[in-house]
């Protein structure tokens, strides 16, 4: 016997539409490749989401076909994210840090009918475009530029292949099953490899990354991903925060320590996300400046472990919690995040307690059991 609840296809394009509905007006933060600001909102990200799954629809793109980007961390690549996955095609974002050869690659293993790339990344998509099988759009994420044309035939520019689109399109029915992103792994030996992701557990890895004892994000939250974009899915946070409805700070291309600083006195952010070498940075920057980053209550550090003298420095000059994280591509990527539990408050601060931290790290259970482990070894 089936139960009598209503039944909705768990897909990319809800989570969108979740946040207009809801959270329309919360900002969204964008640096931009020439470093200056824009501002826009989930309800604008929405509709120009939209239009760009229209644009695609109109210009040919099937269900299933892959679309690359090559982009930083702002606003045209969250379109890009939600258009092309909401739109029933599937979003390949590519690491500009591989090898040429390694681009070549993984671009013809995936079969991408088109590249959507910054600015900065002009010289590498043009010196492999001729190496690529089945690119048959490429499209350069600004207004249209006449000197830039002139020296990448064929050329098309964001702000135009959007005009082919009708905003607010309604989106295709897709199930939830349907492929919604490709990412290729870059630590791994021999080519790199793909994983494709489904909408559904796009989804349930965001509603779980959520919760409070992982990432613990919020409609309160100022939300700073300092992880790439085009590093698998800067861990989620896209899809979360368009679930929780939190404002988003997208730092563009200037992950240098002063930048960020900046952005988060500037914007309040209350949680950053990214890796020790760049809070390294941030940490000297703070010093530099003599900001004490009043707004930043927590800091999700992955990639790889993080000294003990940082989470002590973070929490006990700025009052900043660290919260360890571990994933892989093939988890969608986060697979442990390490929360401490209610035990733990009234043991002793300091050095001692980051030890502590540390040891129930180095617990965490490294088999896992859904979509996310959490550790509670301790």
């Amino acid at each position: 016997m089936l139960g009598k609840m209503m039944n909705v296809e768990l897909t990319v394009n809800s989570l969108i539409d979740h946040a207009a509905r809801y959270h329309g007006d919360a900002e969204i933060v964008s640096i931009g490749t020439d470093g200056n600001p824009s501002r826009s909102d989930w309800a604008t990200v929405s509709r120009r989401s939209r239009q760009l799954a229209s644009a695609l629809r109109t210009a040919g793109y099937v269900q299933g076909d892959r679309c690359a980007t090559i982009c930083w961390n702002n606003v045209g690549h969250l379109e890009c994210y939600l258009g092309i996955s909401g739109g029933g095609m599937v979003c390949h974002t590519i690491n500009p840090r591989l090898f040429p050869e390694q681009l070549v690659y993984v671009i013809n293993n995936a079969q991408d009918k088109a590249i959507f790339f910054d600015k900065t990344f002009l010289s590498i998509v043009s010196n492999i475009r001729d190496r690529l099988e089945t690119v048959e759009e490429f499209v350069l994420m600004s207004e249209p530029d006449e000197e830039i044309a002139a020296q990448f035939p064929g050329l098309l520019f964001y702000e135009e292949f959007l005009q082919r689109g009708t905003p607010n399109a309604n989106w295709p029915e897709i199930a939830e099953n349907q492929a919604s992103s490709l990412c290729y792994t870059s630590g791994t030996t021999g080519n790199p490899k793909g994983v494709l992701y489904s909408h559904r557990s796009t989804v349930l890895h965001a509603l779980v990354a959520a919760q409070p004892d992982a990432l613990n994000l919020s409609a309160r939250d100022v939300v700073m991903p300092v992880v790439p974009m085009f590093h698998v899915n800067a861990w989620g946070v896209p899809y979360i925060t368009a679930m929780v409805g939190a404002k988003l700070v997208l730092p563009g291309p200037g992950l240098d320590g002063q930048s960020l600083v900046k952005l988060i006195d500037s914007e309040s952010v209350t949680i950053a996300l990214g890796v020790p070498t760049i809070w390294q940075g941030l940490l000297s920057a703070l010093d530099e400046l003599g900001s004490s980053a009043k707004t930043l209550k927590r800091t999700v550090i992955g990639g790889s472990a993080c000294p003990p003298s940082m989470m002590s420095e973070f929490r006990g000059k700025y009052g900043v919690d660290v919260v360890h994280a571990w994933g892989m591509t093939e988890t969608s990527p986060i697979g442990t995040v390490n929360a401490l539990l209610a035990k733990h408050d009234t043991l002793l601060e300091g050095p001692e307690s980051v030890t502590l931290q540390a040891s129930i790290l180095r617990k965490a259970p490294s088999a896992l059991t859904g979509a996310i482990t959490w550790s509670k070894a301790g």
